[in-house]
């Protein structure tokens, strides 16, 4: 049954858990995004790693899902997905995106906008290595984003590889396969307050590399 739309109009929540102080937040967007991440697994929130990638295709059309952030460093925010996706064909032709945190437990969002760049091989290698050997049969059977008669044809496909690599013989990575860095130009943190006055602090990076923070208006 659809939910009324006066209902929906209806659905309320006052933010008052914290605040945020831009004299307070760190300089580094990548130090104080670490700060918000420990406190994010410190509140239990579930898979505080999700995010949501943003991405457009070569007609300027937008399309979004969760994805998993698997590793941070001073450069950046790194994923790893099929070359050959809906994302992946759309991140090869505008290499620009964006990823969202929303971590409801803290009242918090997390908004980062950047360019986009393929990991190395070897990064994409180790990090293929350290998945679950299920996870790694799976990345080789699914043909991802394309059209399938079946489910039958997934489970054909993974049995097909489990005798081929058996369960001992290490499985090498898909060459269609792997990492993605988001390198970020702009970040912004958002904390929920009261009244919808939220405190907004974005970083943006500038011509000479440094970063500079500001306080945005709800």
């Amino acid at each position: 049954m659809n939910t009324p739309l006066h209902s929906l109009a209806d659905i309320r929540k006052e933010y008052t858990l914290k605040e945020l102080d831009i004299t307070t937040t760190s300089d580094d967007p990548f130090a104080q995004f670490q700060q918000w991440f420990n406190e994010a697994i410190g509140a239990k929130v579930p898979e505080p790693n999700a995010m949501h990638l943003a991405t457009v295709s070569a007609e300027g059309h937008p399309s979004g899902r969760i994805v998993l952030l698997k590793g941070l460093d001073s450069k950046g925010f790194t994923f790893f997905t099929n070359y050959e996706s809906r994302k992946g064909q759309e991140m090869k032709g505008h290499e620009f995106a964006s990823l969202t945190f929303f971590w409801p437990e803290l009242e918090r969002q997390l908004r980062i906008e950047g360019h986009i760049e393929k990991v190395s091989d070897t990064e994409s290698d180790i990090y293929f290595q350290s998945r679950p050997r299920g996870s790694q049969i799976g990345a080789w059977a699914s043909p991802q984003s394309t059209v399938i008669e079946s489910r039958d044809i997934l489970a054909e496909k993974q049995h097909q590889l489990e005798e081929k690599f058996g369960t001992d013989q290490p499985i090498p990575r898909p060459p269609h396969w792997g990492g993605y860095r988001l390198l970020p130009h702009w970040l912004e943190f958002w904390q929920g307050r009261p009244s919808r006055l939220h405190d907004r602090i974005v970083y943006k990076l500038t011509e000479d590399h440094s970063w500079i923070k500001q306080r945005l208006a709800p």
